[in-house]
C-alpha cells in the first residue's frame, strides 16, 4: 500500500520507480482521482457548514414570523442536503476507486536491487559449501521415494488429485524430524517465539499481507469465505495489525510450523513431478516486526538464521539477490537461498526471505511509537521461509542417498529419529 500524500509530492520518482516493476506511468491516474476526492470533501464541509448556520437561522426566522425568510432558509437548507448527497457520493465513489488502485500496485523496490526482467539477472552474493560428488548416477527423490515405499504419488492423486502425496514411515518421520530441528534452531539459537496460529483466516488478513486482491486465484477460500493460508506469514504478521507498538519491545520474531496451501495458478507444467511444488506443504516461516530503521540489519538476520538449517544439514546452496523482475509484489527487497539438486545438477530455490518495509503495515494500520517522536511511524515487516520443510526434505533425500537406493540420516536430525542412522 502507497501513501498516496507521497505520490502527491513526488510523482515523477514514483512512476520510476513503478517502471522498474514493468509498468506503465500511473501517478496521474492516482492524483487525477485524489483531486476530484479532496474536491469533493472540501465542498461537503462547506455546504455541512453553510447548512448548520442556515438550520440555526431558521429558527429565528421563524420566531419573528418572517415567513419569507423562514422559507428562503428551508429551501436553501433542502439545497445544501442534495450538495451534500452528491459530494459524499462522489467522495465514496472517487475513494473507493483510488484504494483499488492503490491496492493494486506492487512495493517500491530498494535501491540495491538490481535490475532485469527475470531470475536470470538474479545475483549470486554468495557460494556456501560444494555440490555432493556421489559416485553414481544420481535419482531424483521421487524416485528414491516411491522404490523404498515411502512416497505415493498415486494413492494421493486418488483422492485428492495432483500435486498432493503420501509420505509413509520414515520419510514421514524425516519430515517431522525436520520441522522439529527447525524450530529448535529458530527458537533456541535465533531468537524467534514459536506460534501456533490460525490456519484459517478473514479477506482483512490476507489484504493485509497484499495476498489479496491481487493474488486471489493463488488461494483456497472456503465455503465460509476464510482463506487457507498459503503460509504462516499471515497469521503472523496481523499479529500486530491495528495496534502499536512501542520500540523498547521491538524488533518482535515470530515463526510457526504450519501447513501452507496454494492453488499454484499459473505454474502449469512447472515442477509437475515431485515434491517441489505442491498444493500442500509444510513449511516453518519467520515472521519479524521491526522499526524503520531496523529492517536491513533484519533482514541480514533472517537471511543467517535461514542459513544456519542448511549449513547444519550439510547442504550446499547459494544466497542470491532477487532482481525487479523476480522480487515479489509486496517486497522492497529478497534474498532466495537455493539449495544444490544432484538429480537436477542445479541449485533450486528453498527459502525467499524479504524485507516489506511498511508496505504491509500501511495496509494493516500496524504502527510503533519511537522514543522522542510524538507521532507514530508504520512497523516494518519481513518475512522468509525457516525453512520449506517439504523442499528441505527431497534435499536431504536426494544429497545423503547411497548407490543401493537408501538414504543417510544427516548427524544433527538423528537425535529426532531416535538415533537412526540410515532409511532403507
Amino acid at each position: 500500500m502507497h501513501d498516496i500524500r507521497n505520490i502527491r509530492e513526488h510523482p515523477d520518482a514514483f512512476d520510476a520507480a513503478m517502471k522498474r516493476r514493468g509498468l506503465d506511468a500511473v501517478s496521474a491516474s492516482l492524483l487525477e482521482l485524489d483531486s476530484t476526492r479532496r474536491t469533493a470533501v472540501s465542498a461537503k464541509q462547506e455546504a455541512e457548514t453553510a447548512r448548520n448556520a442556515a438550520s440555526k437561522l431558521i429558527g429565528a426566522a421563524k420566531g419573528r414570523g418572517d415567513e419569507d425568510e423562514f422559507n428562503r432558509l428551508r429551501a436553501e437548507v433542502a439545497g445544501l442536503k442534495d450538495t451534500l448527497e452528491t459530494q459524499a457520493k462522489i467522495d465514496t465513489e472517487t475513494s473507493g476507486a483510488l484504494q483499488d488502485l492503490l491496492l493494486a500496485l506492487p512495493n517500491i523496490m530498494s535501491d540495491e536491487v538490481p535490475d532485469g526482467a527475470d531470475e536470470a539477472a538474479n545475483v549470486e552474493l554468495r557460494s556456501v559449501g560444494s555440490p555432493v560428488t556421489l559416485g553414481f548416477a544420481a535419482k531424483d527423490h521421487t524416485e528414491l521415494g516411491e522404490a523404498l515405499g515411502l512416497l505415493d504419488f498415486e494413492a494421493a492423486a486418488k483422492i485428492s488429485g495432483a500435486r498432493f502425496a503420501f509420505l509413509k514411515g520414515d520419510l514421514a518421520r524425516l519430515e517431522r524430524a525436520l520441522a522439529n530441528f527447525m524450530l529448535d534452531v529458530q527458537t533456541g539459537e535465533n531468537g524467534f517465539t514459536e506460534i501456533a496460529p490460525p490456519l484459517l483466516v478473514r479477506d482483512n488478513a490476507v489484504l493485509g499481507t497484499s495476498q489479496l486482491p491481487k493474488f486471489a486465484d493463488d488461494l483456497f477460500q472456503t465455503t465460509s469465505g476464510h482463506w487457507l493460508i498459503p503460509t504462516a506469514e499471515v497469521p503472523l504478521t496481523n499479529l500486530v495489525r491495528e495496534a502499536i507498538q512501542n520500540e523498547a519491545d521491538l524488533p518482535l520474531r515470530y515463526c510457526a510450523y504450519t501447513p501452507c496451501f496454494r492453488s499454484e495458478a499459473g505454474s502449469a507444467g512447472k515442477d509437475t513431478r515431485g515434491l517441489i511444488r505442491m498444493h500442500q506443504f509444510m513449511k516453518v516461516e519467520m515472521v519479524t516486526i521491526c522499526a524503520p530503521e531496523q529492517s536491513v540489519a533484519e533482514h541480514e538476520r533472517m537471511t543467517t538464521a535461514a542459513e544456519s538449517i542448511l549449513q547444519k544439514l550439510g547442504l550446499a546452496y547459494r544466497v542470491m539477490l532477487l532482481c525487479s523482475g523476480d522480487t515479489g509484489f509486496g517486497a522492497t527487497k529478497t534474498h532466495d537461498l537455493e539449495v544444490w539438486l544432484p538429480s537436477q545438477d542445479c541449485y533450486r530455490e528453498i527459502s525467499s526471505i524479504s524485507n516489506c518495509g511498511e508496505f504491509q503495515a500501511r495496509r494493516m494500520n500496524a504502527r510503533c511509537r519511537l522514543e522522542g517522536e510524538k507521532q507514530t511511524r508504520f512497523v516494518h515487516t519481513l518475512n522468509g521461509s525457516g525453512i520449506a520443510v517439504g523442499r528441505a526434505l527431497l534435499a536431504v533425500m536426494e544429497n545423503y542417498q547411497r548407490e543401493d537406493g537408501s538414504i543417510e540420516i544427516p548427524e544433527v536430525l538423528r537425535p529426532y529419529m531416535g538415533g537412526q542412522e540410515v532409511i532403507q
